[in-house]
């Protein structure tokens, strides 16, 4: 069994120009855009972080200043993990593409992509992954994307906030003892 990798230190070492911190116990490197296929490919190929194994690559909405675009590389033989994590601003919001790093990242930046509108240059396949055909452009995870309102009652269903409706009865399960309204005292045991 090899010694434990101080990840900290030795991302520093490969990635001079990230900026690193370590909370809840995972190290994360902030790196330039500009860098981020030759950041993440360093950390792949290194042979102390061995960041060989792809676990997810996200992107999270940090309104209003961009969005950050996260992968989460983890070392099978270190049993380690560590996170890059570039930023894009909004209004420029496009990455390189890590598909010619690990095959697996198409996915993943196809739902991005989606998702919340950031561009992967170089994706191979960038199409529509989740959404339907007439939802092109809505990006519904982008957070000044306004929830659509309900217009019309839902046929069928019992709005709770409706006060004209009845009260619906509550029903029993077998063999449960009839509910005691609050301000009675209970019954004693055995009678």
């Amino acid at each position: 069994m090899s010694a434990p990798v101080d990840v900290p230190a030795r991302l520093a070492e490969v990635l001079p120009y990230a900026t690193t911190s370590t909370a809840y116990g995972v190290t994360t490197a902030d790196v330039p855009r500009e860098r981020w296929v030759e950041a993440v490919t360093a950390a792949r190929d290194d042979a102390v972080l061995d960041g060989s194994f792809f676990d997810v690559l996200l992107a999270v909405d940090e309104h209003p200043g961009g969005f950050d675009v996260v992968v989460r590389l983890w070392s099978v033989a270190g049993r380690h993990g560590l996170h890059l994590r570039t930023r894009c601003p909004r209004d420029d919001a496009r990455v390189p593409s890590l598909t010619g790093v690990f095959a697996g990242a198409c996915w993943h930046e196809r739902e991005a992509a989606e998702m919340l509108g950031i561009a992967f240059d170089g994706h191979p396949s960038p199409r529509p992954l989740l959404l339907p055909d007439g939802l092109a452009g809505a990006h519904p995870l982008r957070k000044e994307r306004v929830l659509a309102a309900r217009q019309a009652p839902w046929p069928g269903a019992v709005d709770p906030a409706d006060p004209g409706r009845a009260a619906s009865r509550r029903l029993q399960p077998p063999g449960a003892p009839a509910p005691v309204p609050p301000g009675t005292p209970l019954p004693e045991a055995g009678t």
